[in-house]
């Protein structure tokens, strides 16, 4: 068997990794899209390191865009077998992929505006290509194998990442040969968050992908979080009258700010301040939370029986419309939770360009965000970042909470890891990382006594 690096291989996003078996048969691993702009990757969305036409399977692991991004592109080309996830995922992906191919399209059209040549720019793929997609989907709960060929079958086991996230676990059988045991962690979760189950120990691999996004650090602790964060709502809102932009993922980390919102609420600790939910993303994937309470964890389902929407409150408006968004540039004091998470496309590119120059407003930063994106940029320390084709100066105080995040740090992937039997594991390759935290990981690891660890570089095969 072979084992090919075909994505977020040396950096984070871009999640694609092909597994060829003895009889040739192709099973994929995610099919993300690169969000970023390093050297090397420019071509990155456009051309897959196999060919799409020759894929048997594929199996996805969750609903973020870097994951699951160009399965329209890979139907396009010419997939036509099955793709495998959870249910949550399956409805998830639904949304994720038709928002991202009408951003396809206004790209395009916008590109095409300002060619001066006769070449046009064609969109990664169309609303039509999403529909053929969500069409190969078969999906399957957690905790039961199911076969996906005659000789691999397949457990998912909830990774706490985000709703109906998964980990894959392959057991493969190969004749007169002792069954071959291969995993994908795909991005693992973090425990005692809220809303979802703690991440779920994967069983021992013989050969083991583990995500690395949050290798070489280790996040704020929970108890101080949510003093934090209504510190910077009271200084921000209420002291300053100013305006607290956060930009967020639509999925996950929008639901888990809105529910720490409505607990403040309920213990009377939230100030009266207007809350503003600006992305039409997010609403929808909120929706889809609602139907998914089989992936809450006990704390939230008890929650829900005191208060039945627990992302909802008085002073919460949800906005859908272009101009409900336009006039939230005027207020004052109030809470603006919109997309993208790295500031590099959607309404929050809008609010941050109106609000960052305002030294009353904050930016919140509650994510990862690559280096080369607005959010990287100011979570470095930038003092000023371009938006929209300008410059502008950075007065609006910049906070990062990265307790928000809903990948594990070092420690807590490594506590994950536990099941995995040392003796038994003959390669460990790390993947979703930038250069630092794979390294840091790597170090981390061997630090705990596993051997083997592997960091591919995009394009390396290994054999297994």
């Amino acid at each position: 068997m072979k084992l090919k690096f075909c994505g977020a291989a040396g950096t984070v996003t871009g999640s694609s990794h092909l597994l060829t078996l003895d009889n040739g048969t192709k099973i994929l691993l995610d099919c993300g899209l690169y969000q970023g702009a390093e050297a090397g990757y420019e071509n990155f969305n456009e051309k897959f390191l196999f060919n799409p036409s020759e894929i048997d399977i594929v199996v996805l692991s969750h609903a973020h865009i870097d994951h699951c991004g160009r399965l329209p592109k890979l139907v396009k080309d010419g997939f036509r077998g099955r793709i495998y996830s959870t249910h949550a995922t399956r409805d998830l992906t639904a949304i994720l992929l038709l928002d991202s191919a009408h951003i396809q399209e206004r790209e395009s059209a916008f590109t095409n505006k300002r060619r001066k040549d006769d070449n046009e720019d064609e969109p990664l793929y169309s609303p039509e290509d999403v529909a053929l997609t969500m069409d190969l989907f078969r999906t399957v709960g957690y905790n039961q194998w199911f076969g996906i060929h005659p000789d691999v079958d397949v457990v998912f086991k909830d990774s706490g990442h985000i709703l109906g996230s998964a980990s894959v676990t392959m057991k493969i059988r190969r004749q007169g040969l002792k069954d071959f045991i291969f995993g994908f962690t795909a991005d693992i979760g973090r425990p005692n968050r809220p809303i979802l189950r703690d991440p779920e120990p994967m069983p021992a691999c013989d050969f083991l992908i583990c995500e690395s996004t949050y290798g070489d650090r280790l996040h704020e602790d929970s108890p101080e979080e949510k003093n934090h964060f209504l510190h910077i709502i009271k200084q921000t809102c209420i002291e300053q009258k100013g305006k607290l932009i956060i930009p967020a993922f639509s999925v996950g980390r929008t639901q888990e700010i809105v529910y720490m919102l409505d607990q403040l609420v309920k213990e009377n600790l939230l100030p009266n301040v207007p809350v503003y939910v600006d992305s039409p993303l997010a609403v929808n994937a909120t929706r889809v939370f609602e139907m998914h309470p089989e992936c809450f964890d006990k704390d939230i389902l008890s929650y829900m029986q005191h208060d039945a929407n627990p992302f909802g409150f008085d002073n919460l408006r949800y906005t859908r419309s272009v101009d409900e968004s336009r006039s939230i540039n005027t207020k004052k004091g109030c809470i603006v939770i919109s997309a993208a998470g790295m500031i590099n496309a959607g309404r929050v590119k809008h609010h941050v360009f109106n609000a960052i120059e305002n030294p009353a407003n904050t930016i919140l930063i509650v994510g990862y965000c690559a280096d080369n994106t607005p959010g990287g940029q100011l979570r470095n320390g930038a003092e000023t970042i371009r938006l929209f084709g300008e410059y502008k100066q950075v007065n609006a105080k910049v906070e990062i909470m990265s307790s928000f995040s809903a990948h594990g740090d070092y420690r807590e992937m490594i506590d994950y890891l536990r099941t995995q039997e040392k003796s038994k594991l003959r390669k460990m390759m790390l993947v979703h990382g930038d250069k630092n935290a794979l390294a840091g990981f790597k170090d981390h690891l061997e630090e705990a006594g596993y051997q083997n660890v592997f960091i591919p570089r995009l394009g390396d095969t290994v054999d297994l």
